[in-house]
């Protein structure tokens, strides 16, 4: 009898740190219950401090704007290699009906002005040194973007550099400003974008 009840507390405690390895398992490589990024869905609201002077950006403030997200930082390489590209296209497309934004996820904002003041981007630089919003969009491999409507649904996210000056993606920007912005606003109906997903998760 005594051996039962004492082969019984060892399972239970086996058990016990099976269920606590699998907590720790699931945090670590962000294995969570959190529905996916996916196209057709509403991008995560939010709202950062921007560069120079940390006046706050709110996804909302750019409602009726087709928007490029993108997530990056100063030791991440390819970053810094599709940043004249992407501030060629900002050059390029930058309107009332079109805004580029580039999240930072660095701890050190002075690293940030310096980066940002050596390639002369003349585009947004919000800063998200505690990922807060780079979690939320389930970004963790930089650099990552997301290509949002006018409605703020989501239509494409693209993992890896980009020629975002390349005639693809301009072409890709120019079909979404298209679209009439008339009747947005925080109770507009859902967006009409087909959602052409071929560069859903694309890593090409």
């Amino acid at each position: 009898m005594g051996e039962v009840a004492i082969s019984t507390r060892i399972g239970g405690v086996l058990l016990g740190f099976a269920l606590v390895a699998g907590v720790l398992w699931a945090l670590l490589t962000g294995d969570t219950t959190r529905a996916p990024i996916e196209p057709g869905r509403p991008a995560p609201a939010f709202s950062l401090p921007a560069l120079p002077d940390g006046a706050s950006l709110s996804l909302e403030s750019l409602r009726g704007k087709v928007v490029l997200l993108n997530f990056w930082a100063t030791w991440c390489k390819p970053c810094e290699d599709e940043m004249p590209a992407m501030e060629s296209l900002y050059r390029e497309l930058g309107s009332d009906d079109f805004e580029l934004i580039a999240v930072s996820v660095d701890d050190d904002r002075r690293e940030v002005e310096e980066f940002t003041a050596r390639l002369g981007l003349t585009f947004p630089i919000l800063l998200d040194p505690g990922k807060r919003v780079a979690d939320a969009y389930q970004s963790h491999r930089f650099p990552e973007s997301y290509l949002i409507d006018r409605w703020g649904v989501l239509v494409a996210r693209y993992i890896g550099p980009r020629d975002w000056d390349a005639p693809a993606y301009l072409n890709r920007i120019r079909r979404l400003l298209e679209m009439p912005a008339a009747g947005i606003g925080r109770t507009s109906g859902p967006s009409p974008n087909g959602f052409v997903s071929d560069n859903w998760n694309s890593v090409k």
